[in-house]
């Protein structure tokens, strides 16, 4: 058996009312779970408040954008890149500090 193989878990993921076969990195067993449960928490808020007026597909792409949404301002509050920037442009100006005083 390959290193690679012997680090996979097979496991079944209960979202929503479907069984979801995966085969994942074991020590991300607790991390898929917790997703899956995300997923079918944010799926059933959508669906209770949608009761008989959207179809399923469109409870689903809800419950997607959601998500997609939360990310998307994750990934931009915990962007480093201006903070980065400015750290850059102080460094110079320091360098160009010492260098002038030498």
């Amino acid at each position: 058996m390959s290193e690679e193989n012997k680090e996979k878990l097979h496991i079944r993921l209960r979202v929503c009312d479907s069984e979801i076969p995966i085969r994942i990195i074991r020590e991300e067993e607790e991390v898929y779970r917790r997703a899956a449960s995300r997923v079918t928490s944010i799926v059933n808020v959508y669906n209770n408040r949608a009761q008989g007026k959207k179809s399923t597909i469109d409870i689903l792409y809800m419950a997607l954008i959601d998500i997609a949404l939360k990310y998307e301002k994750e990934v931009k509050r915990n962007d480093t890149k201006p903070f980065n920037d400015i750290l850059a442009t102080l460094t110079k100006e320091i360098e160009e500090a010492l260098d002038d005083n030498r």
